[in-house]
């Protein structure tokens, strides 16, 4: 082959060669990760209602990984991005991206918005006071079995459960008081104040017990007056006290109160002079469930 022939065969070769490499895929460019949400059978409103919404300008914080489903990593592809509601949509700041376009996600939603550093011993303390910060609420979403979402997923779906128990008392009042008599306090004695929360299995370990005072509620219908609190899941806790005049009227039950994770007990008591009579308690579908008729309490 001579020369000039020699020069044309290279150049065909390098022509071909970057034809080559222009035809090659791009390479994978991470997109947004959207995320939809809702609420399981429950309400997030703590003390009034049954109905299952997210509100305008709730906020959600939002965890993704890689990996494993029962396992997070110290580094997270999506480490507390808040999503914000606005009635239709939920807008991420900051933006949550996937990982790449393959590799299986698994992803934790918590409300109200959280920013955690341990997933399976963070700490809760309830404050009764501020009923909807209490009622934390919980998605874990890692897949099909667990095999987790990949971006084809999008928007990946969560699905809220209460992690916290709900307890109800409403008082009824005998006719020895005449009139409804002035109610200084209603109380949950000795009942966990404080938990080490697992997000991943969704459960609550309760510690520090103490009296916690229950904020008045919109009674049921029958009922004088009405009492309500989220609480912490537990066993251990079976007396509730009503505090008149400076007189403490105590409801013991000969077993626990239940207080299940998702459900709501009430506790419905009659009130004389010199004891108290218990009308029924009910667990209810937060969850519905059990019915105790029968107990009474003395000052």
């Amino acid at each position: 082959m001579n020369i000039k022939n020699l020069l044309l065969a290279t150049t065909a070769i390098l022509l071909a060669a970057c034809s080559t490499d222009s035809e090659s895929p791009a390479p994978q460019v991470p997109e947004q990760i959207r995320v939809t949400a809702s609420v399981g059978a429950m309400t997030r409103t703590a003390t009034d209602g049954v109905t299952t919404t997210f509100e305008p300008g709730d906020r959600i914080s939002v965890y993704a990984w890689t990996g494993s489903a029962d396992a997070v990593p110290s580094a997270l592809v999506v480490d507390n991005s808040v999503n914000t509601f606005d009635g239709s949509a939920w807008t991420a700041d900051p933006q949550m991206l996937w990982a790449d376009m393959s590799s299986a996600h698994y992803f934790l939603g918590i409300y109200p918005e959280r920013d955690v550093t341990n997933f399976t011993t963070d700490g809760y303390t309830l404050d009764v006071a501020d009923q909807e910060a209490s009622d934390l609420l919980v998605a874990v979403q890692t897949g099909t079995d667990g095999a987790g979402l990949k971006a084809v997923s999008n928007p990946v779906p969560l699905t809220f459960d209460h992690v916290m128990a709900k307890l109800i008392v409403n008082l009824n009042f005998r006719d020895q008081w005449g009139e409804t008599p002035e109610v200084t306090a209603v109380k949950a004695v000795l009942a966990a104040a404080s938990a080490t929360v697992d997000y991943l299995s969704k459960t609550l370990t309760g510690t520090d017990r103490q009296d916690i005072a229950l904020p008045g509620s919109t009674p049921a219908d029958g009922y004088a007056l009405g009492y309500a609190s989220v609480m912490i899941p537990q066993t251990g806790f079976n007396t509730i006290s009503v505090s008149i005049a400076g007189q403490n009227y105590t409801y013991t039950h000969p077993t626990d109160i239940p207080l299940v994770r998702g459900e709501y007990t009430t506790v419905n008591l009659i009130v004389g002079r010199d004891r108290i009579e218990l009308g029924s308690v009910t667990v209810n579908d937060w969850k519905e469930g059990e019915t105790i008729d029968g107990g009474e309490a003395v000052d």
